[in-house]
């Protein structure tokens, strides 16, 4: 199976990119963390992303807040998938960063999920690789109907403490 490659701005987004950390290990799905940032280390973020798939890496993810180049530079040197985590600032609650993230020209698209959505980010990671993993496609199939069966639950309790 293929690696997902998450990259970080700066190490200040370790806190959001956990999320994803998390899901993709629930997941078994192998990954890498780094810092690189697409203004104070763009040789090393290109570098990266130029090797992502010769290096065992399927997917990218990448997590930046403010100006939010970096899931964009890195799209710009791979044709791998690169999904974009915007992420939150006390500036703009995260809305720089999101639309610094979505807004990529015709030719270089990155997937952005929501702010701080990490955790959305690592799904969407492993549904690519799942195209070509059949037991990963069941281990998303499984969760999915986990979060079905806890909600239709919840409701049932609700209803029951309602009609007490």
């Amino acid at each position: 199976m293929r690696r997902v490659g998450i990259v970080m701005g700066s190490d200040s987004d370790l806190g959001i990119v956990q999320g994803a950390m998390e899901t993709l290990r629930q997941l078994q799905i192998p990954y890498e963390v780094h810092v690189y940032s697409a203004h104070r280390t763009p040789d090393e973020a290109a570098a990266f992303a130029e090797n992502a798939y010769q290096n065992g890496i399927g997917v990218l993810i990448a997590a930046a807040g403010k100006a939010a180049h970096l899931a964009g530079a890195l799209a710009a040197r791979t044709v791998l998938p690169v999904i974009g985590i915007p992420v939150s600032s006390k500036t703009l609650d995260g809305m720089d960063a999101l639309l610094s993230t979505v807004q990529m020209p015709s030719g270089i698209p990155v997937a952005t999920v929501a702010i701080d959505g990490a955790k959305n980010a690592a799904i969407l990671a492993a549904q690519i690789l799942a195209v070509e993993d059949p037991a990963l496609h069941e281990k998303l199939s499984d969760q999915r109907k986990e979060m079905r069966e806890t909600v239709i639950r919840k409701n049932a309790d609700l209803q029951e403490k309602l009609n007490a």
